[in-house]
């Protein structure tokens, strides 16, 4: 896994979610994909994220625990883990420590 992405494009206005407890921002590639690079705070609550493509979440720091969908029960990812989910679906995510991550756009 790479530390950093080369010949890129980053969009300058941060993707600002839940009061600021998420913000990233997008990077554009040079085949016309995208990821975003962000930053999840310690949260009380779980955020839910609806999904429009299939999305893989790659944990970079921290660690936090998701449910996908409709699951009844959470899963904990950790720093160099990664978790997938559909398009047209949801994912809830809660971390008691800053997350990075990096959400690539599989659709």
């Amino acid at each position: 896994m790479s530390a950093q992405f080369d010949h890129v494009s980053v969009v300058k206005k941060s993707n600002v979610y839940f009061g600021g407890l998420c913000i990233s921002h997008t990077v554009q590639f040079e085949d016309g994909t995208k990821k975003t690079l962000g930053v999840i705070l310690p949260t009380e609550q779980a955020l839910t994220f609806e999904t429009h493509v299939p999305e893989r979440m790659e944990i970079i720091s921290g660690e936090c625990r998701v449910k996908i969908a409709d699951s009844e029960e959470s899963e904990l990812f950790r720093a160099g883990q990664s978790f997938y989910v559909q398009g047209s679906s949801r994912f809830t995510i809660e971390t008691d420590d800053v997350l990075d991550y990096v959400c690539h756009f599989e659709g």
